[in-house]
């Protein structure tokens, strides 16, 4: 996958960075991320006009989707066989400056590099119940190897009462948060109309078929309610999936960045395995909530995204904007 030498090479390498980075998640689909390209060296930066301002207002989830694009970034550099050389940067001046990633010593990818590579535009996030049944023999493991390789850990619910009380926080956050009218207003914006092309948002096949609700902006976060978690109907854990919090030892920026590119390594290796991942962000968005979590479930660490693990039925597509779009400079 090498190119050839000269700007032409420059441009071609930094066209294949940005085209990755920008399948990276993000809550709402907001993609709060810009890329400045320079040489053999991309720049990423946070675009916090598309942080949720109301949801997110230390932007400590913008900061985790950035976190998640830098591990995208690295993932690149190594899929061209080079080593990532990343310089965390922080600027009074310019406080959305995340990181240089600059392509450094030639080496070739792992096997596993490139299988992870290849899921980079598979990966989707799910929004609803899974089927039934045990997720691949050993992928549990994987996958908490993966997260402790980027300094973060991913806490498997094994517990049933433990996975019910998760549901029941995230039911609360939910009911709490939809009382105020600018929250219900900035979710509603990233939920694009039926029938139209956005770049950005939840795309309408995003939602699951089957349900029956009748307000689509919340379809993808509210299935505490029963259908995702096992609640309400069924039998208790019925296509809830495996569920699990991902959390680090600190709970600064660098702490945030480090949950993303854990949080993306992870998703990578699930989807490798056609497993995909859905997001119960609710309850960490209550501070009261949060703490209570960190101090119940996660012997103090710090919770930074609750996931449900499963197999999907359905399968659809996804909505990015252009490299050309998020990128300040020639590609």
């Amino acid at each position: 996958m090498d190119a050839a030498n000269g700007p032409e090479r420059q441009e071609t390498v930094a066209q294949l960075l940005v085209d990755a980075a920008v399948w990276a998640p993000s809550p709402h689909n907001t993609q709060p991320w810009w890329f400045e390209p320079h040489g053999e060296t991309v720049t990423l930066h946070s675009d916090t006009e598309r942080r949720l301002s109301v949801a997110d207002p230390s932007g400590r989830e913008m900061l985790i989707s950035c976190g998640a694009a830098l591990f995208t970034l690295r993932l690149a550099v190594r899929r061209l066989g080079r080593l990532p050389e990343v310089r965390m940067a922080s600027d009074p001046d310019r406080p959305g400056l995340i990181a240089d990633v600059v392509l450094g010593e030639p080496q070739s990818a792992t096997d596993e590099e490139r299988r992870m590579y290849d899921q980079i535009k598979r990966r989707r996030t799910h929004r609803g119940g899974f089927r039934a049944g045990a997720l691949p023999v050993g992928l549990l493991q994987s996958l908490r190897a993966h997260a402790c390789a980027e300094h973060a850990s991913l806490r498997i619910v094994a517990d049933p009462r433990v996975r019910i009380a998760l549901a029941a926080l995230s039911e609360v956050a939910e009911q709490v948060q939809c009382l105020d009218p600018a929250y219900v207003d900035e979710v509603a914006r990233w939920a694009p109309a039926p029938c139209s092309e956005p770049l950005d948002g939840v795309p309408e096949t995003a939602y699951p078929r089957d349900t029956d609700r009748t307000d689509p902006h919340f379809a993808g976060r509210d299935f505490a309610r029963g259908q995702g978690w096992g609640l309400v109907g069924g039998e208790p854990g019925e296509a809830t999936g495996v569920v699990a919090v991902l959390a680090t030892m600190g709970d600064g920026r660098d702490d945030w960045l480090r949950a993303g590119q854990a949080l993306q390594r992870v998703l990578l290796r699930a989807t490798e395995d056609d497993v995909s991942a859905a997001f119960h962000t609710q309850a960490l968005e209550v501070p009261e909530l949060r703490e209570f979590i960190r101090a119940r479930f996660c012997d103090g660490t710090y919770p930074q995204m609750m996931v449900r693990f499963g197999v999907a039925d359905d399968e659809f597509d996804s909505v990015r904007r252009p490299a050309a779009d998020v990128t300040v400079g020639e590609l």
